[in-house]
């Protein structure tokens, strides 16, 4: 089905521990626009696609959001790693300390729990596509965001790969789109 190559689609480094960045991180693990809500909706909106580049695109990307949900994951690991549980207690993790440690959880900034209600399908193709192009700028949006929030410039090498990632990903679910109209509008003779 898949090659896994037992490496980051892009290497992640940070400079020093950051309590508070790695708890805006968390956003794109499990917040409504991050990679998780992401990697499910592409995956799952693939079946009712009426052409097979559009049933290819979306499972690609679908993917791929995967490989970003690693990254992100990554980050916020190295974002945490020795930090001790008081200073988690003091940047306002220290619940998510008692019911995790420093393991991850998929939530978002503020500590709310993924849920399926952030991710949509419709059955209709245009409109899931539409949708798709909506998230993909949501999550640029937020990388940009996250890229304002750190001095850190290891750490904004890897934010900014994931925000183009997104542009390029808004460019495909264009094209997908435009694929899906044109196959509706040809002739069907029966």
């Amino acid at each position: 089905m898949w090659v896994y190559e037992k490496k980051l689609q892009y290497p992640v480094r940070v400079s020093k521990p950051d309590v508070g960045m790695a708890k805006y991180l968390i956003t794109q693990y499990g917040g409504p626009d991050g990679e998780l809500s992401a990697a499910i909706r592409y995956l799952n909106q693939r079946y009712t696609m009426p052409t097979d580049k559009a049933k290819g695109l979306l499972t690609d990307i679908g993917t791929e959001e995967l490989a970003h949900l690693e990254i992100i994951a990554t980050m916020v690991y190295k974002l945490l790693k020795g930090v001790p549980a008081k200073e988690l207690e003091r940047a306002g993790l220290g619940a998510h300390y008692a019911q995790h440690d420093h393991a991850l959880f998929v939530n978002d900034a503020n500590g709310v729990p993924w849920t399926a209600a952030y991710i949509q399908a419709t059955g209709d193709p245009i409109t899931d596509l539409h949708e798709d192009m909506a998230a993909e700028q949501k999550a640029r949006t937020t990388y940009e965001h996250l890229i304002n929030l750190t001095d850190d410039p290891d750490l904004k090498d890897a934010l900014r790969f994931l925000r183009e990632r997104e542009v390029v990903h808004f460019q495909r679910f264009g094209e997908a789109l435009n694929d899906v109209q044109e196959y509706y509008l040809r002739p069907r003779y029966f």
